[in-house]
């Protein structure tokens, strides 16, 4: 593209890989590369941002907002690792940055190159389909050998007496890569200390004033926090309910797992990589570079250590737990739990020794956890994608999903109860009420009340050629209020497709 004057943007899904991307690009094409994302000052942003409409650089990097990069002869996008959730935005103004490079693309004569070990389920049906082009790359690097993956079944570390967020394997196997130098990543895709707090004597369980929600124990404040509106508050030291003194920490998250790692392996150097450790500029920067260094032995991070990273040394990676992403109530949790696993093994024996995979979990035979183990994406499509046939969900369906919410519960609840009246009225006399779409609800969303505002959802299936005519229903119902319904102190979230029914 440089060759025929033309422009590139490369997207990263997450602010954490901007760095390592940074460095590739930069070493390749020098004072060529432009930077977006959104830790950088305005005074920054502006300054990448002209150079870029100047005509001063010819590529630009960053995570999602980049999309937009105001280049005037696109030539190309890059977006590495397609499928993650990342590049959706569900702030307003809403976008997917996916859809957003297809029009880019579309209006400009562009090529558009997606990436990733493991595609959306949507994106490889599509490619199956031939709507999209299937580029396969079989082997890893220098035909390297993929890591070798065992499955530990918790269920029977309990049985032998073994209580320790550690299985006997793994444990033993960190502390031989410590004898032989090598690094390891311990992945736990939950932050905080302690998942929730709880009264052992009347079953209390401490949650946010606003959502509704367990609130999150983080030692190293010593503080509650909720990880949707960012309340914080201090632990109480009685139960607030019974009084009782038998209040206790369940659960675990990363904090806890650097206390544990720290204990069990006190020669080792540890360091913790996840939102709460990367607030400040430039922490994401120097993580990475000491495990570039070697100064780091073991990194315990969340997501932002499951892809893209690409250390050598690194020859361990331990699943603390399979099961956290498999049990959420969403049609996804099984297409994001095998693309995790599968993401986070990928980050062992990428040098020149092989790497090894634990994967600690209670529920060992599942599709997802199996297919991981196999590193077989193809295996684990097809019996996903059986599933999604005979559920009516996407890539077959869309989804729309409408949610209601305002400070008053019983006015929320009232309102959708009328707007799915209405909209089914519309259904009806468009004739679009058949065996095909199908209109669920009204009912309290998963997360019912978030920032003191509670949610009620609607949530419409209907196949590709009925989804505009959803689309002038719900916007005619909900958005122009043409049957004048007291929508004062209600607001809409409205999404095509969402990332998650929650």
């Amino acid at each position: 593209m440089i060759e025929q004057g033309k422009d590139t943007i490369v997207l990263v899904p997450e602010i954490s890989l901007t760095p390592q991307t940074i460095e590739r690009f930069v070493g390749r094409f020098g004072d060529n590369v432009a930077v977006l994302h959104s830790r950088l000052s305005y005074g920054e942003r502006f300054d990448q941002w002209r150079k870029i409409k100047n005509g001063k650089v010819r590529i630009a990097v960053g995570a999602r907002s980049a999309i937009f990069a105001p280049f005037n002869n696109l030539g190309l996008i890059i977006i590495d690792e397609e499928h993650e959730s990342t590049y959706k935005s569900s702030m307003n103004p809403k976008y997917d940055a996916i859809e957003v490079a297809e029009k880019r693309c579309e209006q400009s004569g562009a090529y558009l190159v997606k990436g990733s070990a493991t595609p959306s389920i949507e994106s490889y049906y599509r490619s199956r389909n031939m709507d999209i082009r299937l580029l396969e790359l079989k082997k890893r690097i220098n035909n390297k050998r993929m890591p070798t993956v065992k499955i530990i079944d918790m269920r029977d570390e309990l049985k032998v007496g073994n209580r320790s967020i550690f299985s006997r394997e793994l444990h033993r196997s960190i502390i031989q890569n410590l004898e032989m130098g090598r690094q390891t990543i311990l992945f736990l895709n939950r932050r905080g200390y302690s998942t929730f707090v709880s009264c052992r004597k009347c079953g209390y369980v401490v949650k946010c004033n606003e959502c509704s929600i367990p609130m999150t124990y983080h030692m190293t404040e010593n503080r509650l926090k909720c990880h949707y509106c960012g309340m914080v508050t201090v632990p109480p030291k009685a139960c607030p309910n019974c009084n009782s003194r038998y209040i206790k920490y369940f659960g675990i998250g990363t904090e806890k797992v650097e206390e544990y790692a720290k204990q069990a392996f006190p020669m080792a150097t540890i360091k913790r990589m996840d939102v709460d450790t990367t607030s400040k500029k430039g922490s994401h920067d120097a993580i990475l570079s000491k495990m570039g260094d070697e100064t780091i032995d073991i990194l315990i991070g969340t997501q932002m250590v499951a892809k893209g990273l690409d250390f050598k040394n690194v020859t361990l990676v331990g699943i603390i737990a399979a099961d956290t992403s498999l049990n959420l109530p969403d049609f996804r949790s099984s297409e994001r739990t095998f693309q995790l696993l599968t993401q986070v093994a990928g980050r062992a024996g990428r040098g020149d020794f092989e790497g090894k995979v634990f994967v600690q979990t209670y529920n060992p035979n599942h599709y997802s956890i199996q297919c991981a183990k196999h590193h077989d994406y193809l295996e684990f499509y097809q019996k996903e994608i059986l599933l999604r046939k005979e559920f009516n969900y996407p890539p077959f369906f869309n989804i729309i999903s409408v949610v209601a919410y305002g400070e008053d519960r019983d006015k929320v609840a009232s309102r959708i109860e009328q707007v799915h009246g209405l909209i089914l009225k519309n259904i009806k006399r468009n004739r679009l009420y058949n065996q095909k779409s199908e209109l669920i609800g009204p009912y309290p969303a998963p997360l019912e009340r978030i920032r003191n505002k509670y949610r009620y959802q609607i949530l419409i299936k209907c196949p590709d050629e009925d989804l505009n005519n959803f689309k002038s229903i719900i916007k005619w119902v909900c958005i122009l209020n043409k049957y004048g319904l007291d929508f004062n102190g209600i607001k809409f979230n409205i999404d095509i497709n969402p990332n998650s029914i929650l």
